[in-house]
C-alpha cells in the first residue's frame, strides 16, 4: 500500500491574479487544502478538498474568493498537495 506524504507551499500572489493560480492548481489534481491568508497571515478561508469535489459544488467558494480578491492587495495561498510515496519493499 502506498503512503501519503502532505506537502505545503506557499504562494504570495495579488488579488488580481488570485482565482486564476487557484484554478491553476486546482487542475493539478493533487491539491487537498487550500488556505488564504491576508498580509499579517490571518486566515481568511479554508478550503478542503476531497476527489470529486469541484464544480458546482465549489460555486459559492469561487463566489467568496471573488470578494476576497477584490478586497486584499496580497495574499499567501498555503496549498497542501499529496504526494503519494510507493511501498517500501
Amino acid at each position: 500500500m502506498a503512503e501519503e506524504k502532505i506537502l505545503k507551499e506557499e504562494l504570495k500572489v495579488s488579488g488580481e491574479v488570485l482565482v486564476s493560480t487557484l484554478r491553476q492548481l486546482l487542475h493539478e489534481g493533487n491539491v487537498r487544502r487550500i488556505t488564504l491568508k491576508d498580509e499579517d497571515g490571518k486566515t481568511l478561508i479554508e478550503i478542503p478538498l476531497t476527489f470529486g469535489v469541484v464544480g458546482v459544488l465549489l460555486l459559492p467558494v469561487w463566489a467568496a474568493i471573488g470578494a476576497i480578491a477584490a478586497l486584499a492587495a496580497r495574499l499567501t495561498i498555503v496549498v497542501e498537495k499529496v504526494e503519494e510515496t510507493p511501498p517500501a519493499a
